[in-house]
């Protein structure tokens, strides 16, 4: 058995949300503590993100993926910040006992008094889909491609189909045809894009790709490789309509089918977890149902900005360390926030509340549907607490409502996150 090793503080990914969190942490008196890392380097996912639009909320400038993921990891050098990378953690209790290996330390078991999740999320592969053809070469997700074309400068193929209008998906429209080669259409099972409004613009509009609403795969076609997909148009039930079969001769298909936070880790440590988000239930210091178990970023629900990743961890880094440090606030009501009509998801799904509390509050959700010139309402008891009117609601963008100080002390029981006609 090998020593245990005792932590105040153990991170559980190095990349935006986990180093936003050991940042915050360091930055409040915390010592000894670690992040561990399964990848070589830390950055996480934004290393391979090599598009601008990145920072503009949080630096007030647009940056790339690697420039922002940068400042985060210069941060933590500059701090002292032990950040182990190239460790794989194999086990999490619900006495934060963690079990971990690498080539360097080989075997460790840590125990922590606080432990926050920063794993992020994975794709949803091809086996989810159940698409009728051969397991041919040639399809990948968006996200594997990208790290071949952007890290390892390669290319995937030369005739691409995309299913999927996610973002990845959509910004390896644009990066495979500035690399040379053609995609044919961008193919997405939904009436509405799942992506962000600007990425389908600056990606498939200014490139002339087509995007078919309502249209999926409906066979793959090909041996070794990948010689072609047919597509098909579904009806308001998600099934193929007969007779609407289009055919496209193509050696790649990029998959950009959807986001699942990683959260085996907080499966195995009974971390109980929401049905909607696929993340960890959280209180608004994001501590989960696990005391001293806190989760951030998109291994709690997938983010679209990486902005909105790195305020929320810092607030959870904040948060650990103050339970670290024994100055944990005391609340003096705790109340549930449900999902109302028009409304999934919304994050965090508890209130611990003080009468004379001067914090805001934020809660995010994704709308169900498109919803045009609607507003979104948090009430209490049926008292409105907060409205927001826009022009547009989307799937594919984060609604964000923040609760001022003065609306979160009129809060005397549940919330209720809900739309309605403007």
């Amino acid at each position: 058995m090998s020593e245990i090793l005792h932590k105040q503080l153990v991170i559980i990914g190095g990349g935006p949300a986990g180093l936003a969190a050991a940042i915050a942490a360091w930055e409040d008196g915390i010592r000894n503590m670690v992040v561990l890392e399964r990848e070589d380097t830390a950055g996480g996912i934004l290393r391979q993100c090599i598009h601008n639009g990145f920072g503009l909320h949080r630096f007030g400038e647009e940056l790339t993926g690697p420039e922002y993921a940068q400042r985060d990891i210069d941060r933590a050098a500059e701090l002292g910040i032990p950040v182990q990378c190239s460790t794989t953690v194999l086990s999490l209790s619900r006495e934060r006992q963690i079990t971990c290996i690498s080539p360097e330390f080989g075997l460790q078991v840590i125990e922590a008094e606080a432990v926050i999740l920063a794993m992020g999320c994975r794709e949803r592969p091809r086996g989810a889909l159940g698409t009728p053809g051969t397991r041919c070469a040639g399809i990948y997700t968006a996200g594997t491609a990208q790290k071949f074309v952007n890290l390892e400068g390669l290319m995937p193929g030369k005739r691409v189909v995309i299913l999927g209008s996610g973002d990845i998906g959509l910004i390896m429209a644009r990066r495979m045809t500035l690399q040379g080669a053609k995609v044919l259409a961008c193919v997405e099972l939904m009436p509405y894009s799942s992506g962000l409004n600007r990425n389908i613009v600056q990606c498939l509009q200014d490139y002339d790709i087509p995007l078919y609403l309502s249209h999926t795969v409906t066979r793959i076609e090909g041996r070794d490789r990948l010689t072609g997909v047919e597509v098909s148009q579904v009806g308001p039930d998600r099934k193929v309509i007969p007779g609407t079969q289009m055919h496209f001769d193509c050696d790649t298909l990029l998959l950009s089918v959807g986001l699942i936070p990683e959260n085996e880790l907080s499966r195995g440590a009974g971390v109980e977890l929401s049905p909607v988000t696929s993340g960890a239930e959280v209180d608004d210091s994001f501590e989960t149902s696990i005391p001293g178990i806190y989760a951030c970023g998109n291994v709690l629900h997938v983010h679209d900005l990486v902005d909105y990743v790195s305020e929320e961890s810092f607030r959870a880094g904040h948060a650990a360390a103050r339970r670290i440090q024994g100055s944990q606030r005391k609340e003096d009501l705790t109340v549930k926030v449900r999902d109302g009509s028009g409304v999934r998801g919304t994050v965090p799904q508890i209130l611990k509340l003080r009468k004379d509390s001067e914090e805001s509050v934020r809660l995010m959700f994704r709308p169900a549907a498109v919803y045009k010139n609607m507003a979104c309402v948090v009430e209490c008891g049926g008292e409105v607490l907060m409205r927001k009117r826009a022009m547009i609601f989307t799937p594919g963008e984060m609604a964000v409502m923040d609760l001022k100080p003065d609306m979160v002390r009129k809060i005397n029981g549940d919330l209720l996150v809900r739309m309605e006609e403007a």
